[in-house]
């Protein structure tokens, strides 16, 4: 099934590695020499919430490696540099991604580039293993005391 999102030619991406990617269960394998996904964030690197038009940006201060992931398929750590939202109008699909071609209400990304080979965000993110995101369904459930902080503060970004 193709995504709500790409149904022309002209708007599903290119490449190998592009998304939306539908992860077949099935085909999935399992690697034992995959190292543990290590991640470490510090909240004091958040520094706004901003509007882009089409959703909203959390961004954080990636000067330094305060807000971080290593290990798991990842040669070097990589530096959070923002996450945001994806989702739909109806609750039957919102995800970018799918699962054996389920949708989900909702997707998080956390965006991470790396520092290590690269100078800038901007450089990385025109490399094959400049940029490391973490793709997160959401479902609909109970109230998420950690996710309501966020919402909570929506109102305030109302401009582009």
């Amino acid at each position: 099934a193709v995504h709500p999102l790409w149904q022309s030619p002209l708007t599903i991406p290119g490449g190998t590695r592009q998304s939306p990617i539908n992860i077949q269960w099935r085909d999935s394998v399992y690697d034992p020499f995959l190292k543990p996904l290590k991640i470490s964030y510090d909240p004091a690197t958040c520094l706004h919430i901003w509007n882009n038009g089409y959703s909203f940006l959390v961004e954080f201060d990636d000067s330094a490696d305060r807000s971080i992931i290593v290990g798991g398929p990842l040669k070097n750590q990589y530096r959070l540099k923002q996450f945001h939202f994806h989702w739909g109008a109806i609750n039957d699909w919102g995800s970018e991604h799918t699962v054996d071609c389920k949708f989900y209400p909702a997707e998080l990304h956390l965006v991470h580039w790396n520092a290590v080979e690269y100078p800038t965000f901007e450089e990385a993110v025109m490399e094959g293993n400049g940029l490391a995101v973490i793709g997160v369904f959401l479902k609909l459930g109970a109230r998420h005391e950690g996710l309501q902080s966020l919402v909570d503060a929506l109102p305030a970004v109302r401009h582009k």
